[in-house]
């Protein structure tokens, strides 16, 4: 836990455990990319299915004829978070040439995707048309299992070591006094891009790449973004897929905020 603790990361090696969960994943993953259900989310001008809630698995992570998702990064965070029931993973796919323009995106926000890997926090989004930020979705933990081989340099996730702890403690300031019912109202947006540009002034950037049967685990408050396709990078036909699980706090900011 340590190094989780110190760096706001940690990547687990190949786990023959994991890797069968995979075998059983991907064709689930593979269909929730033509599924007219789930059309939406291609976007970037088709280099990247979003993918949110598009793995059929259940809490437990079953999907199709796999058993519960376990092996040693589910270890890990059983043993240091508690057993915590699952969403639907979110099946994330880049493609070739991304990143090219999100639908609505301005040329600033598509700029700070190619530049910048889209840096963010989860659970921050942006409304309204002066893209306020809140904290309306507290998400205990981010786990990502690569489903498909791919090159390291075809759009690997990237972090920024040790960031939570500069995020960690702007989020404090911000929500520091307020009553645990009006957390998720509170707009952190000014602090947050204030903590953003010190990040990227201070911490490294660490590019993560990993291969089916390995995994990596982020802290909550650990800013992290995708690299652009490199030129030469090579995936198969199904692209770079990842699936990712990011559960909610189950008290809500107050928890997500106070026990991080």
């Amino acid at each position: 836990m340590s190094d989780f603790s110190a760096r706001g990361w940690v990547k687990f090696p190949y786990d023959s455990v994991l890797a069968e969960w995979v075998n059983h994943a991907l064709p689930a993953a593979r269909a929730s990319t033509t599924d007219p259900a789930h059309a939406e989310w291609l976007d970037c001008e088709g280099t990247w299915f979003i993918g949110v809630d598009a793995l059929p698995n259940d809490t437990k992570g079953r999907v199709g004829r796999s058993g519960p998702l376990t092996g040693k990064a589910m270890a890990f965070i059983d043993k240091h978070f508690g057993d915590i029931p699952l969403h639907k993973g979110q099946v994330s796919v880049v493609y070739p040439g991304y990143p090219r323009p999100r639908r609505g995106e301005n040329e600033a926000a598509t700029r700070y995707r190619r530049h910048r890997d889209a840096a963010h926090v989860d659970g921050l989004r942006p409304t309204g048309p002066d893209r306020r930020r809140r904290v309306d979705e507290p998400h205990v933990w981010i786990l990502g299992i690569p489903l498909t081989e791919a090159s390291a340099d075809a759009s690997p996730m990237v972090v920024w070591d040790g960031s939570h702890h500069i995020l960690r403690s702007a989020f404090r300031q911000a929500l520091e006094g307020m009553p645990p019912e009006v957390l998720h109202d509170v707009d952190i947006t000014d602090i947050y891009q204030s903590a953003r540009r010190e990040v990227f002034a201070t911490c490294p950037r660490i590019e993560l790449p990993a291969k089916p049967g390995e995994a990596y685990l982020l802290h909550r408050h650990c800013l992290h973004g995708v690299a652009p396709w490199a030129e030469g990078a090579t995936a198969g036909q199904d692209g770079r897929m990842i699936a990712y699980f990011r559960p909610e706090c189950a008290g809500g900011v107050a928890e997500w905020i106070e026990s991080a």
